[in-house]
């Protein structure tokens, strides 16, 4: 259990007068003696809890309040991943568009409502004061998601029309898909491309038509999935994996050295303030748009061929402002 949830252990525990030993607190806590003293004394200190110890009975026991301000416990609340994933269940519920799901809606956002006034505020509360914001999310059908949903899950593969937005063109190939992500508020579909006989990451409101192939998905092991799209920045994953190192300004460091690029990635603080971060990549499509979000306060340092395109990508913005 965490500090919090410890708190209100020992106020229920010392309740009514009761004398508790030093030995049944620690055990129904399940901590360290160190611990158990530094929470009594952090009670008795910071929350003004009338916490004595009683020779008499060898325990601990409320008696009289304290001068200052009145004893009260924090109140309970959801950890930040809870609220977080709470609040996003019940975001993406209330905008699901019509489908398989439309008669089970209503009981589950109901279930979730009771869940979020669990706590010490009602859900009303919580929905009033706390927001979720979703950002550059885009229009994703619930047909063709569904196809692909369909073909990941039966293990079937699927033939497709996929719009290159880079590019603009579109192409047709055949997929076999392996598992469905949800990323920066988008789905992906990681898949092995007969066409290029490869991993691939297609994003799936590009995908502009998806037919059933009656034939079984190729099986790609989890652990090469992995090692493919896991091992560089972002969604787009590859075999070749380079090392960017980037700098950062001691202004953007508060916020940056905060932050988690990547699982593997290296960082440090050099004499001027400047953080400094490395980390690997396979495709710099996303990592360059995260570079240029940071102006003039990133440089990158290495490799050059990394440096040079967010250089082109810079000078061709420059020329709008002329």
């Amino acid at each position: 259990m965490d500090r919090t949830e410890r708190f209100y252990k020992i106020d229920q525990m010392l309740q009514g007068g009761l004398s508790v030993s030093f030995a049944k607190l620690q055990e129904s806590l399940g901590i360290s003696r160190a611990q158990v003293k530094r929470d009594l004394a952090y009670m008795r200190e910071r929350l003004n809890a009338p916490i004595e110890y009683d020779r008499d009975s060898n325990g601990y026991r409320f008696g009289k309040p304290l001068a200052g301000p009145r004893y009260g416990l924090p109140g309970l609340w959801f950890s930040a991943a809870e609220i977080h994933a709470l609040l996003t269940m019940q975001h993406l519920l209330e905008n699901l568009q019509p489908g398989l799901l439309t008669p089970h809606i209503k009981p589950l956002l109901a279930r979730f409502a009771a869940i979020l006034g669990s706590g010490d505020h009602s859900q009303e509360e919580v929905a009033r004061r706390v927001r979720v914001l979703h950002m550059a999310a885009r229009e994703l059908k619930h047909e063709g998601f569904a196809v692909v949903a369909t073909a990941t899950l039966n293990r079937r593969r699927l033939k497709i029309r996929h719009y290159n937005r880079n590019e603009d063109r579109e192409t047709e190939r055949t997929i076999s898909p392996q598992r469905l992500v949800h990323y920066r508020d988008n789905w992906y579909v990681d898949a092995w491309c007969h066409l290029r006989n490869d991993l691939r990451s297609f994003a799936v409101d590009a995908i502009r038509a998806a037919e059933l192939v009656d034939e079984r998905a190729k099986d790609i092991p989890k652990a090469e999935l992995d090692e493919y799209l896991k091992g560089g920045y972002g969604i787009f994953g590859g075999k070749k994996v380079t090392w960017a190192k980037l700098r950062f300004s001691a202004k953007a460091a508060r916020w940056v050295a905060t932050q988690s690029w990547h699982s593997k990635q290296k960082s440090e603080f050099d004499k001027g303030g400047s953080y400094i971060l490395s980390l690997p990549y396979a495709n710099d499509r996303e990592l360059v748009m995260d570079i240029l979000k940071y102006g003039p306060d990133v440089e990158v340092l290495e490799p050059e061929a990394l440096r040079n395109r967010v250089r082109e990508q810079l000078a061709a913005a420059s020329k709008l402002y002329r």
